[in-house]
């Protein structure tokens, strides 16, 4: 419980931070509409680093990851047994968390149509160029790196370590992000596209669903990718 219990609530505050900037950067009227790519991965930086600040504090590992948690388990980094408990907490948390922004954020909604910013972009990625295939390799790519780094950190959830997974997510976005804008976590993406979906938000565009498969498979494939090497080489 302690595991489910940290990944849920780390995932929240992770994914209230990150999408609450999406929000904030797209709906009319919001001081922060228009801000640049720049303060956007800051803002994703700055999220992870206090989700896993608060996920270790209630006693779980800080993953806050499906791709993480199932990487780390498939090479013999995490437990198995351990693994629906951290799934089930990250999917949720991220719900939740994806759900207290679309309150928050209501009367913004509803001033703002879905050719004005109004779209699932706040909550989910989506590619810059439309290629399914190359989009895949994207975040197959970009999160190998970051799990890759991960494994190379040891316990990330002490001291100063969540901050330099919060400077990692930073530079991974402005490194690789600028093609999907850089999932790395099917939580992340599945669950708030699933607030969008179906929560009543005004005026909200769709949700395309045929695109998300990119930032559920890709970040997975990059995860095991990375897990697989580190295992071969210690």
């Amino acid at each position: 419980m302690n595991g489910f219990l940290g990944e849920f609530l780390g995932t929240m505050v992770l994914i209230a931070f990150g999408v609450g900037c999406g929000a904030g950067i797209s709906l009319k009227k919001s001081y922060a509409k228009g801000s640049n790519w720049l303060f956007v991965t800051i803002a994703w930086g700055m999220a992870v680093t206090f989700g896993i600040y608060v996920a270790g504090q209630f006693g779980s590992q800080g993953h806050l990851n499906p791709a993480v948690t199932i990487a780390f388990a498939a090479f013999g980094f995490f437990p198995w047994s351990q693994v629906m408990p951290y799934l089930l907490g990250q999917f949720l948390g991220a719900f939740v968390g994806a759900a207290i922004v679309a309150l928050h954020y209501y009367p913004h909604f509803k001033e703002t149509k879905s050719d004005e910013g109004n779209s699932v972009g706040i909550f989910s990625t989506g590619p810059a160029i439309d290629n399914k295939l190359f989009n895949f390799l994207s975040e197959t790519i970009a999160t190998f790196f970051f799990v890759f780094t991960l494994l190379n950190l040891g316990n990330f959830t002490q001291g100063l370590k969540p901050l330099i997974v919060g400077l990692l997510i930073m530079l991974v976005g402005q490194s690789f992000g600028g093609t999907t804008g850089f999932a790395l976590n099917p939580a992340r993406d599945f669950s708030p596209r699933l607030v969008y979906s179906l929560l009543p938000i005004p005026n909200k565009g769709g949700a395309n669903w045929s695109y998300a498969w990119v930032p559920i498979c890709g970040p997975i494939a990059g995860g095991l990718i990375a897990a697989a090497l580190q295992a071969l080489l210690k």
